[in-house]
């Protein structure tokens, strides 16, 4: 309860601070750095090191890869049929490829499942959705931001991505079984812990809600694929296709129906795709969520 609250306060306050004459009005850049460059990587070393590698991580651990896949696929679909700008199909594949597995995800899923289930949802997390973000989302941000970026120019900017070096580095701790010293892990765990209360202020104060978007169909069109369609798939997929139980896959089809990721809209809007859009997504996109996961729940569970 404490985390939904937070979304709330977080998104008002930073509503709130665009009437504040003393804030910078361009005040949410230097959030969204700080998100990237400090949080985030904080983040990923403080947890990739320590999981577990096993076959049945992959019900978890897929369903961000298949659903920003499937997102993108859609998305560029539609838009090179109806001759959509290249900002605005990059803006909807990475909020709408993108789930809130974390901030929203997590007290969700620990309020449904409790602890056991807390844990599979890091597994849908860490592996998948932020690995995600650092190595395909930065790849589409940089794609359909530049008009026409060589292969070079893309791979050289997901590798200099803080939150992909970061990966880089836990991965190796992974694999060699080792992870840093108790106080720089803490460090790490408290930078980390600041990214979802950074990340919704940065939201609330791009937030427009009181304007007519001319965007108001794309907005409605990537949160029913985000919050019906990208669920709906992975009913198709871990309950008909490779038929699974048991709690990994319980939790992996509710992880899948969380709202857009915040990172994602930072993300979009650091590189200039559609920010309104992109923080719309997550602004209206969240308080719905409270209500589509928990008719999800009572459908699956």
């Amino acid at each position: 309860m404490e985390n939904i609250l937070l979304i709330f306060i977080c998104l008002g306050i930073g509503i709130g601070l665009q009437r504040v004459p003393a804030f910078p009005k361009n005040g949410y850049i230097a959030l969204n750095q700080y998100v990237i460059y400090v949080a985030l990587p904080a983040m990923t070393l403080f947890y990739i090191p320590k999981i577990e590698l096993n076959a049945s991580l992959l019900y978890p651990v897929l369903v961000p890869w298949i659903g920003f896949l499937v997102a993108f696929l859609f998305f560029y679909g539609l838009g090179k049929l109806f001759h959509w700008p290249k900002k605005l199909i990059g803006a909807l594949i990475l909020t709408a490829g993108l789930g809130n597995t974390s901030f929203v995800g997590f007290p969700l899923v620990k309020a449904f499942f409790g602890e056991p289930g807390l844990k599979a949802a890091i597994l849908v997390d860490q592996p998948g959705t932020f690995v995600v973000l650092s190595t395909a989302g930065v790849f589409t941000a940089t794609f359909f931001s530049s008009g026409a970026p060589s292969l070079r120019s893309i791979l050289h900017k997901v590798a200099l991505f803080p939150p992909f070096i970061a990966f880089v580095i836990a991965v190796g701790l992974l694999i060699f079984h080792v992870d840093f010293p108790d106080s720089f892990q803490g460090v790490c765990k408290q930078l980390g812990a600041t990214v979802s209360a950074v990340a919704l202020l940065s939201v609330g104060l791009q937030l427009k809600l009181g304007e007519r978007s001319k965007h108001r169909g794309f907005l409605t069109l990537g949160l029913v694929f985000k919050l019906v369609l990208t669920p709906l798939l992975f009913v198709f997929l871990y309950r008909i296709v490779f038929p699974g139980t048991g709690l990994l896959v319980d939790v992996s089809l509710l992880e899948a129906a969380m709202p857009p990721m915040i990172s994602g809209a930072i993300l979009a809007s650091n590189y200039g795709l559609k920010p309104k859009l992109s923080n719309l997504m997550v602004g209206i996109g969240i308080p719905v969520s409270l209500i589509t996961v928990y008719l999800w729940y009572l459908l699956l569970i």
